[in-house]
């Protein structure tokens, strides 16, 4: 079954957010159906502030590591697609899609010393470009265009985000991608409004996933939080280990 297919089920596909080799072969060992990667913990991981700091090369470098790692489809984060410029954006997921990459993320919001949106018809002029060069590469991609306005807190932010998935579906997106929306009200207005395949990602106050079924979300991520989750126990356990002068804590249950 091919990536598109798995949006198209009763059930939501949920994706678990990697970072590297290893946490992909934990997805696979849990019994995920997909991962994709997360910007943010990739970031993190390396040094790196989030929002395209990282090359893009090294970008290339660790998806060729987690795909030789396991059998599952990836995605990737490619924040803002790593430049400006359509024609350089659409090689980016053309050099993915080689490497086996089924699908990738392009958020409309920049990071410039703090996060802000694109302008709506801007964003959605370079995705139709990015979208036609694909087509005329014969390069089939799973595009799920990240939308911003309620992770910023947009004072519109439904009615922002839906004006927004009406221009990304006719400019080309095949997902949508709605990060920090947690209301039922919000969520079944929005994938009332349209046709593309809604993705909500991890939040404090999500509903649990038989709800998500029922209000028709198709698609559950995770962003960076697994990520944060495993650096805030390392932590502490170093910390333990520091304070008991022992390795014991290491083999506590």
């Amino acid at each position: 079954m091919n990536f598109n297919e798995l949006h198209k089920h009763n059930h939501p596909l949920l994706i678990c957010n990697v970072w590297d080799a290893s946490s992909a072969k934990a997805a696979e060992a849990a019994g995920f159906q997909a991962i994709g990667t997360s910007s943010g913990a990739i970031a993190s991981m390396l040094g790196y502030e989030d929002g395209e700091e990282i090359d893009f090369k090294e970008v290339l470098y660790l998806v060729e590591r987690i795909l030789k790692s396991v059998k599952l489809p990836l995605s990737v984060d490619l924040e803002a697609g790593y430049s400006r410029n359509p024609a350089q954006i659409a090689d980016h997921i053309e050099q993915l899609s080689k490497l086996g990459v089924v699908g990738v993320n392009l958020e409309d919001s920049l990071v410039n010393g703090k996060r802000t949106l694109l302008e709506a018809k801007e964003f959605a002029s370079i995705l139709a470009d990015v979208s036609a060069l694909l087509g005329k590469n014969k390069i089939y991609t799973f595009i799920n265009v990240r939308t911003d306005p309620f992770l910023l807190g947009h004072p519109e932010a439904l009615s922002e985000s839906t004006k927004r998935a009406s221009l990304y579906e006719e400019a080309g997106a095949d997902g949508l991608f709605v990060p920090c929306i947690v209301k039922e009200t919000d969520i079944r207005a929005l994938i009332g409004a349209t046709k593309l395949p809604v993705n909500v990602m991890c939040m404090p106050g999500l509903a649990n996933f038989s709800d998500l079924k029922l209000w028709g979300v198709k698609r559950i991520s995770m962003g960076n939080f697994a990520f944060n989750k495993q650096s805030t126990f390392l932590e502490g356990l170093l910390t333990q280990i520091i304070g008991q002068s022992s390795f014991a804590p290491i083999f506590e249950n």
